[in-house]
């Protein structure tokens, strides 16, 4: 596989408006380990390397321990390892991620509604709205992982 194009070069305007909003998930409501945690569970979903590459190795530069995070794509199978605001993100982020099978049900709202007040859960969907946007670019235009460039 190879990659196509660099967006962040070929539209530059755009991507730095992203970069933007990206930057502004960070000021928001919620801690930035779960919004990575969040970013890497989209990522899988959507299979994109490049993200799933940057945000494990972010998620460990945090201190985030490797028995953890090779147990996030299953983390509905790894009992009290994530607690339970990590667990209610990580299911909303499911539901938001795939809403063409989900439709985001009201029960998916409910849970999360439980865990985050209304501007952490719209902080939390702004998070998975845009990582959802930065995983097609980079599978799209095969973005390559930092470990395939060594």
């Amino acid at each position: 596989m190879s990659k196509r194009i660099d967006y962040s070069k070929t539209s530059p305007e755009i991507f730095k408006a992203f970069l933007g909003a990206h930057a502004s998930v960070y000021k928001g409501a919620l801690p930035k380990p779960l919004v990575e945690l969040v970013y890497l569970r989209v990522s899988l979903i959507n299979g994109c390397a490049y993200c799933i590459d940057m945000h494990s190795r972010d998620l460990i530069k945090g201190g985030m321990p490797l028995d953890k995070l090779v147990l996030v794509p299953v983390w509905h199978e790894a009992g009290e390892l994530f607690g339970k605001r990590e667990r209610a993100a990580l299911a909303w982020a499911e539901s938001v991620t795939r809403v063409e099978q989900t439709g985001v049900p009201d029960s998916a709202y409910e849970a999360a509604s439980a865990e985050f007040n209304e501007k952490e859960l719209a902080d939390l969907t702004y998070a998975i709205g845009l990582m959802n946007a930065f995983n097609r670019f980079g599978v799209a235009f095969r973005s390559l992982p930092a470990a395939a460039s060594v």
